[in-house]
């Protein structure tokens, strides 16, 4: 088949200091500003954020022969040093990125180069191995890790390499349910593309508007109907990688015992080892039917409990998540519930796509009343589900307010959940009370699986100092006590800069050190994305 183009899909150029669409930003909801004093005490209104043309920043680093040779291969136009090109690629959407984009004096990329193709950014990396220049690979910039920070490393110059114009459905195998989208592809835009042969890939993380494909790929994501059709790399069947010394291209077919499995070692790799140009995935039918429940819950254990018994069991909903009892009294609020907010009680949100709706609904029902849950119909569900995407933007308006937001995640196995989410709620409470700053915990499960499940907390914090200061010695307690604790470093967040330092305590010095020894092998001078992953890393001059 042709190229098929998804142009019009996506939801346009996000926010510079923000998340998503300018025009969606909002004030907070009355009966959340209601809520947040009885939280986290009196707030302070932090000073007003920098407008874009009052950004200070440096000159770019790179030669006019530099930007010559990047030209030379995409094109006069793919290569942009203007101010406002360099800072909107200046970093991810965590909150400390968030942060540090309201301050006058940024960090920022030297240039923006876009190409257009697989060779284009074969030939962009020979360019930046022989000039000595780093490249970030930026496909929507929805990372929260510190992946894209515009980190020189031991370079000259920095390069944010903006993958977006590689676009489009470039293989369909129909028979097989095999696509191939080029890693540009936003999740809008891969949707449409396949929705017009009656097919969806169906993954659809809270940063689905806006993230590409070979993000998703480079992150290891979860999307929200995990439950039903797996992470995105079990969806992976193939993938084409560029590096600075050579092409990879694997995945001949569904099965194979050919030495380790290759693909798995590009995701989650996050730009460190090439630039992720294509991935093959794997496709289904577009559901006809879908059917909402929601569940109540005394309490959080209750709740986890039924979900562990529907995740051993089989063959329930595509979409379960349950929130505590702090988040669901928030969610309450936000639509305007506050009597109802301020009840105890935890939540289990389910939807039900495809075939065999009714006796999965009622298996699982039948599960989740055992354990203790009460259905309450469908529009909680329903609900949860129209704003799914648009809670990011809730993020910006709490920092306007004066409200520290952030979120964090990890995994575990069911017997060490609950001591996993006590631990990691002491660390933030207790960081942040050394802090003098008042702070509540939320937590959720979206993920599940027979042997354990993620754990997703979003922290609000009233904090009177600068947040960044804080906020980074709560983080690391946090993360200590993350692994103390048993829980993984990152379920689908990735590690980039923020989680590296951690990282050999999950895998181990011997596992930090094979991916080191490839590292060295596909980007012998250290160019691509330094510091990420496996922090810093000494590096070898190319060979040939």
């Amino acid at each position: 088949m042709e190229q098929e183009n998804g142009r019009g899909a996506d939801a346009g150029p996000m926010r510079w200091n923000g998340w998503g669409d300018p025009a969606k930003a909002h004030d907070l909801p009355r009966a959340v500003r209601a809520l947040l004093p009885l939280l986290l005490g009196r707030l302070r209104r932090p000073p007003a954020a920098v407008e874009l043309d009052h950004v200070r920043i440096a000159d770019s680093a790179l030669t006019a022969d530099d930007l010559a040779s990047f030209a030379a291969v995409v094109g006069l136009g793919e290569v942009d040093a203007s101010p406002e090109a360099r800072i909107r690629h200046a970093g991810g959407r965590s909150t400390p990125d968030l942060l540090r984009r309201r301050q006058p004096g940024q960090q920022v990329p030297d240039a923006v180069v876009r190409p257009g193709s697989h060779d284009e950014v074969r030939a962009c990396l020979v360019v930046a191995a022989d000039r000595d220049i780093t490249v970030i690979p930026f496909g929507g910039g929805t990372s929260v890790v510190g992946a894209l920070d515009p980190e020189r490393g031991a370079h000259h110059a920095v390069v944010s390499l903006d993958l977006r114009r590689l676009s489009g459905l470039l293989q369909l195998d129909e028979v097989s349910g095999e696509a191939v989208l080029a890693a540009g592809t936003t999740g809008p835009e891969a949707e449409a593309l396949l929705s017009r042969h009656g097919l969806e890939l169906g993954h659809y993380p809270q940063s689905f508007r806006y993230a590409t494909i070979g993000g998703f790929a480079a992150a290891r994501s979860s999307g929200q109907n995990s439950a039903g059709y797996g992470r995105f790399d079990t969806m992976v069947t193939g993938i084409r990688v560029a590096t600075p010394t050579g092409d990879v291209e694997l995945g001949r077919s569904p099965g194979s015992a050919a030495g380790p499995d290759l693909v798995r070692l590009f995701l989650g790799s996050e730009g460190i080892f090439g630039v992720i140009t294509e991935v093959r995935v794997r496709v289904h039918p577009v559901p006809k039917d879908r059917v909402f429940e929601s569940w109540s819950f005394p309490d959080f254990a209750s709740g986890a409990e039924g979900l562990r018994r529907v995740a051993q069991h089989g063959g329930g909903p595509t979409v379960i998540r349950l929130s505590d009892e702090a988040e669901t009294a928030v969610s309450l609020a936000q639509v305007g519930r506050i009597g109802k907010a301020l009840a105890k009680g935890a939540s289990v949100v389910t939807v039900y796509e495809g075939d065999g709706i009714g006796e999965r609904r009622e298996r699982t029902a039948a599960l989740l009343a055992a354990a203790g849950g009460t259905s309450s119909g469908q529009g909680a569900a329903e609900d949860w589900l129209s704003g799914r995407f648009d809670g990011p933007y809730l993020r910006d308006s709490l920092l306007d307010a004066g409200v520290f937001c952030e979120t964090l995640e990890t995994a575990t196995t069911w017997a060490n959940l609950h001591a996993l989410r006590t631990a990691v709620t002491d660390a933030l409470r207790t960081g942040f009370a050394d802090a003098g700053a008042k702070s509540s915990v939320m937590c959720h499960v979206s993920h599940i699986y027979p042997t354990g499940a993620s754990l997703y907390f979003t922290v609000l914090a009233g904090i009177r100092s600068d947040p960044l200061t804080v906020w980074e010695p709560v983080k690391a307690r946090t993360n200590d006590a993350i692994l103390a604790a048993g829980g993984t470093i990152s379920h689908h967040h990735a590690v980039g800069r923020d989680h590296a330092p951690w990282l050999a305590q999950e895998i181990g010095e011997t596992g930090v050190r094979i991916l080191a020894a490839v590292k060295r092998e596909l980007d012998p001078r250290g160019i691509m994305n330094p510091g990420a992953v496996i922090g810093a890393q000494p590096h070898t001059e190319r060979i040939g």
